[in-house]
């Protein structure tokens, strides 16, 4: 039961994800949750090392999609510098914001990632639809007040996998 919830990889950090290991992998295309993944929650804009990120990404032909369950406003201030198309009020783990990004990419699931903090939504949601997927560290260890539930949630099931040999990074 507790497997649905295992990332495929795990990384500190969204700059830990390089365009020729992704490329290495046939992935074309990152769905990538906003808040507390790309920048914390609190946080209106991209830092320059993570615009330069996105940079990479496109340079090496990467399509990239953020999909979140916050509010079109916050999204789009974020997306709208950086010219990324994002998908707002996703309501993950349900399946059909990602499917729709994946559409929006022309690509096919095995090429796409989804990249996130949460194992509830982002992962959870991915693996319902048979996507790679990578769990980050968050940015913040601050979380808006649905996240904090998650989060405790969350703390359980990573200690479910890792007393059954399953994960074997720190938190």
């Amino acid at each position: 039961m507790f497997k649905k919830f295992l990332p495929d990889r795990h990384v500190k950090s969204i700059l830990d994800i390089k365009p020729e290991e992704l490329k290495k992998h046939h992935i074309k295309g990152i769905i990538t949750d906003l808040d507390n993944t790309l920048v914390a929650w609190y946080e209106p804009e991209a830092t320059p090392a993570l615009k330069t990120w996105f940079q990479e990404m496109k340079a090496a032909g990467i399509k990239v999609t953020v999909v979140s369950n916050n509010s079109e406003n916050r999204v789009k201030a974020f997306c709208a510098p950086l010219d990324v198309p994002f998908i707002s009020k996703a309501r993950k783990p349900l399946t059909k914001s990602f499917r729709r990004a994946i559409e929006k990419m022309g690509l096919k699931k095995d090429e796409v990632v989804v990249i996130g903090d949460q194992l509830m939504t982002d992962v959870w949601g991915a693996r319902r639809l048979g996507v790679y997927t990578i769990l980050v560290v968050p940015v913040a260890m601050t979380d808006g007040f649905m996240t904090r539930l998650n989060r405790k949630i969350e703390r359980q099931i990573l200690n479910h996998l890792r007393k059954k040999g399953l994960i074997y990074w720190e938190d």
